[in-house]
């Protein structure tokens, strides 16, 4: 018997279904390149990454980043906040948090 309820199954589909898309998976590896152990993405400028600049190492349009962007932040997996002209995104750090609990079968503490 599972351990997790139909709301958080649906919540694993939505970011694993966001996630299965390459550009999408190239990404989030980008973003959570940044965050190392034990830091908080959210609050540590150096964590996060302009849109542009996410954009230049994919080999794909602007506003393909865009949506493959608002795809993983309606997921919940990134967070996004306009700076004037740029927007910044980075992971959500409970996004790392709760996939390591579920790749782990619950194992891992909670913080």
């Amino acid at each position: 018997m599972s351990k997790y309820n139909i709301t958080q199954l649906e919540k694993y589909s939505e970011i694993f279904k966001a996630l299965s898309n390459p550009n999408r998976l190239r990404i989030f590896l980008q973003l959570v390149s940044c965050c190392t152990p034990g830091t908080t993405c959210e609050t540590d400028p150096e964590f996060r990454k302009c849109a542009g600049e996410i954009g230049q190492h994919l080999d794909i349009v602007a506003s393909t980043v865009s949506h493959h962007l608002k795809e993983l932040r309606k997921a919940g997996i990134i967070r996004m906040e306009r700076k004037g002209q740029k927007v910044e995104c980075w992971v959500d750090p409970n996004i790392l948090e709760e996939l390591a609990d579920f790749f782990s079968d619950g194992t891992t503490k909670k913080i």
